[in-house]
């Protein structure tokens, strides 16, 4: 099938919806459509899950069967894109300006299979190209209305503002959106809504600091502002880790955040393989953003798109852009593992190829996911709030005790760590008593703590009797032994 690519292939290029061969005696099948209504209410995830949903379109791009990504990846959530106004105009929200939602089948067949293995979906609005409703709802309180009828039918924890072209240059439509995002945080309390622009070498362009002036004057702050730092002239991953420090200066400077609040609220999105602009992105990029976002603590990691994570048939797809697979040498998924790591699953890492001409990823561990992590140490003293349970859903005003000290929660949450959590959503209330710690052990290692940010390879003795844990990559707040990434291993009794 020939394939027309554009300028705004991440966001626009529909194939029929039909499957499609993309190599070599393989057929890559739709996922079955079906009218049932999806549950009403999602499962409940981790916000992590959520900041770290891949996009997919299940309508266009020769989608893939989502449960099968989940099995082979151990993702859980995707960011289902995108909703538009209708091509003929209106303000009701539509699938890519085509499909009513009230009518459309095959993205309730979609969310139903997600959910039923224990996932959940976003769904983003906007994107490049079409009719915003942003642009055709005319009013902050209609533009917000018509995405309240996405949130209702869908039973939606998260959504998306991809703000892009051609309505990121329209103020009124951007204040429309905005102002629509912060009616939808307001009214479905515990919503986790993330803003996607575009990204420059300068972190974000004039109209991207527009949106941040427009956001600070509402006194709207979404769980994150994310850049797409590709289709600007980027080269490899330091050139995106450079536009995501210069990103970071203009989250303070415009929103007057400090340091540690603009990574608190900073994302990243981008584009696996070859981009619109001919630029290239490996997995080994891939690794590396995914080190920086860890060890700053940003509070979002994905990209465009998993309809686009396999390999073309040739790799390098004679140099072509495709909406259906990377263009460059990879296995099924690859890049999925990644936003999977970063919401903190252990998975095999990609294996190394010769055609990459940058560094293979850093190994990882192979090991299998572990049992959900358990509750927090029990706090004494003067706590009398509940103590904290990573298994527990809080929704926002909820008041626990972890660590020696009172926290509430500023909107729904399940597994963030109080203290300890990129998105920030627990407000630390102070001292309420002495901050229960794991007993010593035999030997002089240092006590692991929920608050510390421990690198690979660090050392700590945790449990009773004491063992000797070794972290395997970055991480914080996981306990040793009762993680779901399985980042920490069990060197035994702790005697050295």
């Amino acid at each position: 099938m020939a394939i027309t690519a554009t300028a705004s292939l991440k966001r626009r290029l529909a194939l029929p919806v039909a499957a499609l061969t993309i190599a070599a005696g393989t057929t890559i099948a739709l996922a079955a459509t079906s009218s049932a209504a999806p549950s009403a209410t999602s499962n409940a995830l981790s916000s992590v899950w959520y900041a770290s949903a891949p996009y997919l379109m299940p309508e266009d791009n020769s989608p893939p069967d989502a449960g099968a990504v989940m099995d082979a990846t151990g993702q859980k959530a995707f960011q289902l894109a995108f909703i538009l106004a209708p091509n003929g105009g209106g303000c009701s929200p539509t699938w890519g300006g085509t499909s009513p939602i009230s009518s459309d089948s095959t993205i309730p067949a979609v969310i139903s299979t997600i959910r039923g293995k224990g996932g959940d979906v976003s769904v983003s609005v906007g994107g490049y190209g079409g009719t915003k409703l942003g642009q055709t709802c005319g009013t902050v309180s209609a533009t917000a209305a018509a995405y309240q009828q996405v949130v209702d039918k869908y039973g939606l924890k998260a959504i998306d503002f991809d703000l892009e072209e051609p309505e990121y240059e329209n103020t009124q439509a951007i204040a429309n959106e905005l102002g629509a995002a912060q009616t939808l945080q307001k009214n479905n309390p515990g919503l986790y809504v993330s803003v996607t622009m575009p990204g420059t070498s300068a972190g974000t362009g004039w109209f991207g600091t527009q949106l941040l002036d427009q956001a600070k004057s509402i006194g709207f702050s979404p769980a994150n502002f994310s850049i797409m730092p590709f289709d600007g002239g980027f080269s490899g991953a330091a050139a995106q880790v450079s536009a995501l420090e210069a990103f970071h200066g203009l989250l303070e400077s415009h929103m007057g955040w400090d340091s540690t609040t603009a990574y608190q609220h900073e994302g990243v999105s981008m584009m696996n393989g070859r981009t619109d602009a001919a630029e290239y992105f490996y997995q080994a990029d891939f690794q590396t953003v995914l080190d920086y976002a860890t060890s700053h603590g940003l509070a979002r990691y994905t990209y465009w798109s998993v309809n686009r994570d396999r390999q073309c048939n040739p790799p390098s797809n004679n140099g072509g852009l495709s909406g259906s697979c990377s263009s460059v040498p990879q296995a099924d998924w690859d890049f999925t593992k990644y936003t999977a790591k970063f919401a903190g699953v252990a998975v095999p890492p990609p294996p190394p190829s010769s055609s990459t001409p940058t560094t293979s990823p850093s190994t990882s561990p192979s090991t299998s996911p572990s049992t959900s992590p358990s509750s927090s140490p029990s706090t004494s003293g003067s706590c009398t709030a509940a103590v904290w349970s990573a298994s527990t859903a809080y929704n926002g005003g909820a008041v626990v005790s972890y660590n020696g000290h009172t926290w509430t929660a500023k909107w729904w949450t399940q597994g963030d760590v109080p203290g300890a959590n990129s998105q920030n959503v627990w407000a630390d209330n102070g001292a309420c008593g002495p901050a229960s710690t794991p007993p010593p052990g035999t030997c002089s290692l240092p006590l692991w703590q929920s608050g510390t940010a421990y690198s690979g390879g660090a050392v700590v003795q945790y449990g009773s009797p004491a063992h000797k844990w070794t972290a395997k990559w970055w991480t914080q707040g996981e306990t040793p032994g009762s993680n779901s990434s399985g980042v920490w291993t069990d060197n035994g009794a702790c005697t050295s």
